[in-house]
């Protein structure tokens, strides 16, 4: 039984959303509370090890589980990497290199598996676990090539936001164009909504000066967080909706 929600705007909204306050919640526990990015990513790595394990354990679709786990995954992306970034001093470019690298390798062996790439299609504990990995690798990956953009490239997080919202409006009019794999398309949108997340995360948290809104990372968490939640609450109706709906046909 596919146990993963279906690809709507609704979907995309709480995955920009959760990719959001990955940003915010990973700093706030890396460098406003001064974990540290080695410290905070172990603590998050952890997290996300055990919400997978409990996502892998069950046999049907719980939107409060599957958004934990993506939360975990982007939460854990921003503290990864800051560390190999920053702490380690790979810096933004050659870290998008190697998370691209590193993709890329998931890809190959998620290819070389015989299972599909179609998200609405993965059914067996090979395939999600393959799913989930490359959710992580692309968070990561994310966080690296938005910090990128924003810093190195000299954008800024509302030029990053701006850029990056252009390319997944072109990927959705491409969609709806082309046929050109829609498979390809949302691995693209799902990669990309990550910087944009990291971008709006850093606009919203940092301070005035720096061209953020001034809210602070535990400011914006908590209204990323109470978004989240309700969005998450809406879903869980939506889902209960639909089931009375069958039952009652």
């Amino acid at each position: 039984m596919n146990k993963l929600p279906p690809i709507t705007a609704v979907f995309w909204i709480m995955k920009i959303a959760a990719t959001t306050l990955g940003e915010t919640a990973g700093d706030l526990l890396a460098q406003t509370l001064r974990v540290g990015y080695l410290a905070s990513s172990a603590i998050l790595v952890t997290v996300f090890v055990a919400s997978l394990a409990t996502q892998l354990a069950v046999k049907t679709f719980r939107p409060a589980l599957y958004w934990t786990v993506i939360l975990a995954t982007s939460t854990a992306g921003t503290t990864m990497s800051d560390f190999m970034n920053r702490t380690a001093g790979l810096g933004y470019a050659a870290g998008a290199v190697v998370l691209v690298t590193a993709s890329l390798t998931v890809f190959a062996i998620w290819k070389s598996t015989g299972y599909s790439f179609d998200v609405q299609t993965i059914a067996t504990f090979k395939g999600e676990l393959l799913y989930w990995t490359a959710i992580l690798l692309s968070n990561t990956l994310g966080t690296s090539l938005g910090d990128f953009l924003a810093d190195d490239s000299g954008l800024g997080f509302g030029g990053t936001a701006l850029v990056i919202t252009a390319v997944l409006l072109l990927a959705l009019l491409t969609m709806r164009t082309t046929r050109i794999s829609r498979t390809l398309l949302f691995w693209i949108a799902f990669v990309l909504t990550r910087p944009l997340g990291a971008s709006a995360g850093d606009f919203v948290s940092k301070p005035v000066s720096a061209g953020g809104m001034g809210y602070g990372t535990a400011g914006a968490s908590v209204l990323l967080g109470s978004v989240l939640v309700a969005l998450i609450g809406y879903t869980a109706w939506q889902q209960r909706q639909t089931r009375l709906a069958e039952l009652a046909a």
